[in-house]
């Protein structure tokens, strides 16, 4: 199904495209929004038992955090934990760690014995902190898995919140005064490579049963991208906003973008830019558009419906607005960082 809501008019500028909820149709969804915000991650999962017998090599991600707690122990030394989890949060993994193990040697053991326990290997362990690249890195070759910096680990910040309030307040040595260690440090947007720019955009919007049609056709392996997790139970006509990118090089664009470990799409109204945020801390200048009363008007109404769902957007690739199908197709997720 592709994503067309309107004409582009230009290279490198934003078109007229629907953003209204009344304006964004597809075949067979209604056209009118529910209001109700998106959330991109599910709620806490129970942990399950590990699995027996040889280890088995997964298609999918594992999400990793390897960092300081606000608790102190019985030495008054600050305490540091291991959390592990699969994208869904099927399975979770919590190890603390004393301040005198913190390595990449004691690092890369922990992960082995989670394998180990699972009876699986992830394909890639995605991580958000910069400031620990270098030990979760060194760990992750040790234990002959890829690391992924990336902002793609909705699943783990949320658990990461979740145990705030419920172990790391509640424990006899929590410190309110710790200072967070804050996930990414951004760096100022650089020109984006010709490779990776269409011939023209639009600002678009998809009401989520479109969405989840797209990612069926992403999971299928039909077209290029990525997804998140989306609550179930959503109404289908949850308008959802997103950048469309068309180009007659659709195809070969949408496999140079799948090499970047995309994070979300944010409009700066002062530069009239489109800001396109990759791994953990890299960010583009992804297009522009004219900073007329309209346009600009019609970039933050896209960013406030995006605030209605939670930031919850996407990215589609195709060769024209009125395309049957997309090349490439990616669920974004505006990233916020864990309290801790």
């Amino acid at each position: 199904m592709g994503v067309a809501f309107g004409a582009a008019r230009g290279a490198g500028r934003a078109s007229r495209a629907a953003i209204a909820p009344r304006r964004a149709s597809v075949p067979g969804a209604r056209r009118e929004a529910s209001g109700t915000a998106a959330r991109a991650i599910p709620e806490p999962a129970a942990e399950t038992g590990a699995p027996s017998g040889e280890i088995v090599d997964l298609s999918y991600d594992w999400q990793l955090d390897f960092c300081s707690r606000p608790m102190k122990d019985e030495r008054g030394k600050k305490m540091w934990e291991l959390l592990i989890c699969d994208e869904t949060r099927s399975f979770e993994h919590a190890e603390f760690f004393p301040n005198n193990r913190i390595n990449s040697v004691e690092l890369s053991k922990a992960i082995d014995r989670v394998i180990q326990a699972q009876g699986a290997r992830p394909r890639r362990f995605k991580f958000f902190r910069s400031q620990m690249q270098t030990i979760i890195t060194r760990a992750c070759n040790d234990a002959g898995i890829d690391p992924l910096p990336s902002r793609r680990c909705q699943t783990l910040t949320t658990w990461l919140d979740w145990r705030v309030e419920n172990v790391y307040k509640q424990h006899p040595g929590f410190d309110g005064q710790a200072s967070p260690m804050m996930g990414f440090e951004a760096s100022s947007p650089r020109p984006l490579p010709d490779a990776l720019r269409g011939e023209s955009w639009a600002f678009v919007a998809l009401p989520l049963v479109g969405v989840r049609e797209e990612i069926e056709q992403v999971k299928k392996n039909k077209v290029f991208g990525d997804v998140l997790e989306i609550d179930p139970n959503l109404p289908d006509d949850t308008l959802v906003p997103g950048i469309a990118v068309y180009t007659s090089r659709a195809a070969a664009l949408a496999g140079w973008t799948k090499g970047l470990e995309l994070g979300g799409i944010s409009v700066d109204l002062d530069m009239g830019t489109l800001i396109l945020d990759t791994g953990v801390a890299d960010s583009w200048q992804y297009a522009r558009f004219r900073q007329t009363k309209e346009l600009t008007q019609e970039a933050r109404e896209w960013e406030q419906v995006k605030q209605n769902t939670g930031g919850l957007h996407f990215l589609a690739i195709q060769t024209d607005e009125d395309a049957e199908s997309t090349d490439g197709f990616w669920i974004l997720q505006d990233f916020t960082a864990a309290q801790y």
